[in-house]
């Protein structure tokens, strides 16, 4: 097949599992074509992440005279399609003067892609996120454009379903991919029955380094806790630190290794202060894949206390080490994390997860390698990037039948 990937912000440090899925469906023997609606920034660690950006195409850095001329050629050889565009923009668009503008955007960017993806000669794009990625790909559609299908992956698009025209999105879709069974019954929330059968569980999957690293006993005598998120308050970073200071309090001995940025930097650096952690706690910023692999094995576990999520990439990694997890019950998690592999926690509760830390910092090195094989056990199980793009490419090419039948 000839295909084409479709993201807001491609490449980028939080979002390797679409490379990675990316990898898996080319080296299937597809062509595919990278799409990313903003540039890239510049401070890409992986190398495997600079490389992409190499291979990607941004629709913004076209410029706005482009956009125009593309919507210009559009309007003279396809009117009855471009004024069908335009009636899609409107549906998919929310109330509100700002997002009327923001929709007539995507309309824009949507044009210069349509043109784009003909020349390509590509069968079917694909989005990630049910953001304005999705809304894109379905003007594209609208527009005479491939068929279309794109991953939810949460928590943004379950927190505003109808102000993302989820429903409107899902319908012009050929299908919908969701990476857990509860992101699927969260779709299914907002569509008719009968659209059901659209959605489809593909999971992500886990960086082949991972997989095939040979797993390593957790260091005997390691205190090391290992944290690697997204600085942002969905996933529950102050409340990590605040239980941080009551186990020093409580006169236990480890250190934590904070793995990422966002936009809360400063704040949690001050908490930090605030609590005169600086010698046990410490924000290590963004990091390569390799940096984070090493970073996991000499740690003894890994924490992750979020408020809101799909189904972390990096809990998959943690156990594919061998490492257990101390995480919170939300979302996709529990289908990943139990009481075999690590330990699962109310959110929110700081109570809790002081209770988990502490389990984890005294449990004895034969409780902490069991957790780890059945945790690595359920990633190979589960999240084999290979075995997941097979199912992606499957519902790729029955979109594709119809067309190739007529």
């Amino acid at each position: 097949m000839r295909l084409a990937y479709l993201c807001n912000l491609y490449p980028a440090v939080s979002h390797s599992f679409v490379r990675r899925e990316i990898e898996a469906v080319e080296g299937a023997g597809n062509d595919i074509y990278r799409f990313s609606v903003r540039q890239p920034g510049k401070d890409l660690k992986d190398p495997a992440d600079r490389r992409e950006s190499e291979r990607t195409e941004v629709v913004l850095a076209q410029g706005i005279p482009r956009l125009l001329a593309a919507a210009l050629i559009l309007l003279l050889s396809r009117p009855v399609r471009t004024v069908g565009a335009l009636l899609a923009a409107r549906r998919l668009c929310g109330p509100g003067f700002r997002q009327k503008i923001r929709h007539l955007a995507y309309w824009l960017e949507a044009a210069w892609l349509v043109r784009r993806l003909r020349q390509l000669g590509v069968e079917h794009l694909h989005a990630h996120f049910g953001t304005n990625p999705a809304a894109v790909a379905a003007i594209v559609h609208a527009w005479g454009g491939p068929t279309f299908s794109f991953t939810v992956h949460g928590p943004d698009e379950f927190d505003a379903p109808v102000a993302l025209s989820l429903a409107a999105k899902i319908e012009a879709a050929a299908f919908v991919v969701a990476i857990s069974s509860y992101g699927r019954s969260q779709l299914m929330r907002w569509i008719p029955p009968f659209h059901w059968q659209k959605i489809v569980v593909v999971r992500c999957g886990v960086d082949a380094s991972f997989l095939k690293a040979k797993p390593t006993p957790v260091p005997t005598k390691s205190t090391d806790l290992v944290c690697v998120a997204r600085l942002s308050v969905q996933k529950g970073l102050p409340l990590l630190i605040a239980a941080c200071e009551r186990l020093r309090a409580e006169g236990e001995s480890f250190t934590l290794t904070i793995i990422g940025d966002g936009e809360m930097r400063a704040e949690l650096e001050a908490e930090i202060r605030r609590r005169r952690l600086e010698d046990c706690v410490t924000l290590a910023g963004a990091r390569s894949s390799a940096d984070v692999r090493e970073q996991l094995q000499s740690a003894r576990a890994f924490v992750l206390p979020s408020f809101a999520e799909g189904l972390p990439v990096v809990l998959m990694e943690a156990l594919a080490l061998g490492r257990p997890v101390v995480t919170t019950a939300i979302a996709g998690i529990p289908e990943l994390v139990d009481d075999t592999c690590g330990w699962l926690i109310p959110a929110g509760s700081e109570d809790a997860l002081v209770e988990a830390m502490r389990a984890a910092l005294n449990a004895s090195a034969e409780e902490l390698s069991a957790k780890g094989v059945a945790g690595r056990d359920r990633v190979l199980e589960l999240h084999d990037s290979q075995a997941n793009a097979r199912l992606l490419m499957g519902a790729m090419e029955q979109s594709l039948k119809p067309t190739c039948t007529q």
